[in-house]
């Protein structure tokens, strides 16, 4: 994988970049549509290469390895093969779905035991079987095994919490360089940065990851119930640490408006299921506001749901037409949603990038932010 910086923004740390993998090339700022058990809800295959424009998806670790498992992951030859997506794919190591098990799973040194959420199976992961699981799902970037603290942690958990996914890290990576992909292309592993909301233990973490000079940096434990304002303040924290040369990748976030911060931050990459999740329940995000899409006040609105026209559902349906669809419960209204929200995400970070290249982000961001967090 190779990462090559194109333009920057002249007044922020925003950035606009080319990442290229065996699977094709990714334009940044960009965000990755999340399709946890092999698949984006509600959205075919075409329809994210398509209409949406996606360049690169997500698996996740947690999911696939309980279900369909290892055994059927590795016969299909990857999931790139089980799945017909034949672009860039992301895992996410399964930390933060073990860790959200609160009440069934155990922390050690050795790993975090866990109970499946399918059948309540036992069983375990450590930094080295979790980069095993990758290599099997095939993925194009896979993620090293940490622990994901609450934003409410308190400072001495934090820390304690930080030390644990630096030894981790220090044996996934190991097992990393010993092990080799099994389908014939690169696989790159990118650490994480943790340490919650205080700055001496993101600037321990963040160095500590910039020093294993790998192709690519995550960090997580972020919009995980801290302030906005203070999930900011990290992001800076550790973008002034992360090597600038190497993507930087924001996880599990979030809102239009936390993805423009966090471009004009100096992030590269996103992910979320907020635009596929709050699309299932009718929340449209749109370049003029957000609208729910179940008020009686789109009713007779015959106009595009974006009349900017930032999705290609904006060609077809109406305001008036997908809110019959809620109401009826007409599944077709949860597909209709889902890609329009994903294909504004799209076009969101598109267009950031856009006018990083054009010298004029900051005035674009500044309006923009305005518009997107407005409820209409």
């Amino acid at each position: 994988m190779t990462f090559e910086i194109q333009h920057t923004d002249p007044t922020t740390n925003a950035r606009a970049g080319k990442i290229t993998t065996d699977h094709g090339v990714i334009e940044t700022p960009i965000f990755m549509p999340v399709g946890t058990v092999a698949s984006v809800k509600a959205v075919h295959q075409h329809e994210l290469k398509e209409d949406i424009k996606a360049q690169i998806i997500l698996g996740n670790t947690y999911h696939l390895y309980l279900r369909p498992g290892m055994d059927t992951m590795e016969k299909a030859g990857g999931l790139h093969k089980f799945n017909g997506w034949d672009g860039p794919l992301l895992t996410d190591s399964g930390g933060f779905q073990v860790f959200s098990l609160s009440d069934n799973r155990k922390l050690k040194e050795e790993g975090a035991t866990f109970r499946s959420h399918i059948d309540g199976s036992k069983h375990l992961f450590t930094p080295e079987n979790v980069v095993d699981i990758q290599r099997i799902i095939g993925a194009d970037i896979i993620m090293a095994f940490d622990e994901c603290t609450p934003g409410t942690a308190d400072y001495q958990y934090a820390k304690k919490s930080m030390e644990m996914t630096h030894r981790w890290l220090d044996r996934g990576l190991k097992h990393f360089d010993e092990t080799e992909p099994k389908y014939g292309h690169s696989q790159s592993y990118f650490p994480i940065v943790q340490g919650c909301i205080y700055p001496d233990l993101r600037r321990q973490s963040a160095e500590f990851i910039a020093s294993q000079n790998r192709d690519g940096n995550a960090i997580g434990g972020l919009a995980v119930g801290e302030p906005t304002e203070k999930m900011y303040e990290m992001i800076e924290v550790v973008n002034e640490i992360l090597p600038k040369d190497k993507p930087r990748y924001l996880m599990g976030v979030g809102t239009p408006q936390n993805i423009l911060e966090g471009i004009e931050r100096g992030i590269d990459m996103f992910d979320c299921v907020m635009p596929t999740r709050n699309g299932r329940n009718g929340m449209l995000f749109t370049s003029q506001g957000i609208i729910n899409i179940r008020n009686e006040k789109w009713k007779n609105d015959f106009s595009p749901v974006d009349e900017f026209g930032t999705s290609y559902v904006d060609s077809f349906y109406s305001k008036a037409y997908l809110r019959h669809l809620f109401i009826s419960k007409e599944l077709l209204a949860m597909q209709i949603a889902s890609i329009h929200n994903l294909a504004f995400y799209l076009w969101l970070v598109g267009e950031a990038r856009k006018h990083i290249q054009a010298g004029d982000f900051t005035n674009w961001k500044k309006g923009m932010i305005e518009q997107v967090s407005r409820r209409l």
